[in-house]
């Protein structure tokens, strides 16, 4: 099958990483790029879960004591008292 080539913009930092990782595992990121979309066209879909971080039962809570003023500790005025605070 010919090849052709795609024009994909990566932040710098992103496109570092990945090709370390890539380059662990034995490829480069054109191949892994290839992988992906191999597998997506075989699936019909992104293959592999795209979700929201979506806060736990205890963070909500958290949130919305914060929001209504409620259970806020602090200013501190020292590092005893933060963690004499989070010890409570």
């Amino acid at each position: 099958m010919a090849k052709v080539s795609t024009n994909v913009s990566i932040d710098e930092e992103t496109k570092k990483k990945a090709q370390a990782l890539f380059a662990d595992l034995g490829m480069d990121l054109s191949t892994a790029v290839n992988i992906f979309l191999r597998q997506a066209v075989r699936e019909n879909a992104i293959p592999f879960a795209i979700t929201r971080d979506i806060p736990n039962a205890a963070t909500l809570a958290a949130m919305e004591s914060a929001e209504n003023g409620e259970d806020i500790y602090g200013p501190f005025d020292s590092v005893a008292d933060v963690m004499e605070a989070l010890n409570a």
